[in-house]
């Protein structure tokens, strides 16, 4: 198992990224339905926790195809696709369950977001990486002028753009911690895929934290755009039905913000 936390900080406060978070998830879903490789929702209900509280129970199937990795069509199949589980008591969340699927492959993924620049004890047992919306380099194809924060200023909240020191100097200032644990255990690949795991779970954190704040006018201080927008993407509830194919399943956010 190999396990890392990621601390990932935004100009937002914990209560403005909570519809930031719900509107970037919404379209982050609603462009990815085109493409064939969208998300299928299979349970969505409250849940209650003696601990937490109340809170959202979410099991989710992400179709993933075309993205893997060629060495790893050998022994996925074509058709692949992941499963999430989430319990979400904003502001704390768990994804992600051991998985007794095969191959034996599971994320667990926990998250708190506390209204700081990341500055919490580090854990002696844990690699922490802090990542940086705006300097750390994210995949060629997923960059958007857009959403180049350095460049970027909003209108509505006249925050960015967000030069080297902006985690010191900005007000507000918050930051997602993610500890996240990935299992493969299959004999001469667990290196490897763990690895790769992690790789392509920083990109889409770092993609998705980055995206959050770059559409902030999209959602700042307009609950209906919140609303309309997750409604344009349905909730389907399959959890009745069954189907013929058996497929491995890894436990994986679609985003997980």
């Amino acid at each position: 198992m190999l396990v890392k936390e990621y601390r990932i900080c935004m100009p937002l406060t914990v209560e403005e990224y909570r519809i930031g978070q719900l509107y970037t998830i919404s379209k982050h879903s609603h462009q990815e339905s085109g493409t064939g490789e969208g998300v299928e929702v299979l349970l969505n209900r409250p849940h209650h926790d003696a601990v937490r509280g109340q809170g959202q129970h979410t099991e989710k199937r992400v179709h993933l195809s075309s993205k893997l990795p060629s060495w790893a069509h050998s022994f996925l199949p074509r058709i692949f696709y992941i499963t999430e589980r989430a319990w979400n008591y904003y502001p704390y969340t768990i994804t992600g369950k051991p998985n007794s699927g095969r191959p034996q492959f599971s994320i667990h993924i926990e998250t708190k977001y506390e209204d700081n620049c990341g500055t919490n004890n580090n854990r002696p047992d844990v690699e922490v990486e802090v990542l940086d919306i705006a300097y750390d380099e994210i995949p060629e194809r997923q960059y958007k002028i857009s959403e180049d924060l350095r460049c970027f200023s909003s209108v509505k909240t006249g925050r960015g753009p967000l030069r080297e020191d902006w985690k010191q100097t900005s007000e507000p200032v918050m930051c997602s911690y993610k500890l996240v644990r990935v299992q493969f255990d299959v004999w001469g690949l667990q290196g490897r895929v763990e690895q790769f795991v992690h790789k392509v779970i920083r990109d889409v954190l770092l993609v998705g934290h980055r995206q959050a704040f770059a559409w902030v006018d999209e959602w700042y201080g307009n609950v209906l755009a919140v609303q309309l927008q997750c409604c344009s993407n349905p909730i389907t509830d399959y959890s009745s039905k069954e189907t013929d194919l058996v497929l491995p399943k890894l436990i994986l956010p679609l985003m997980p913000l």
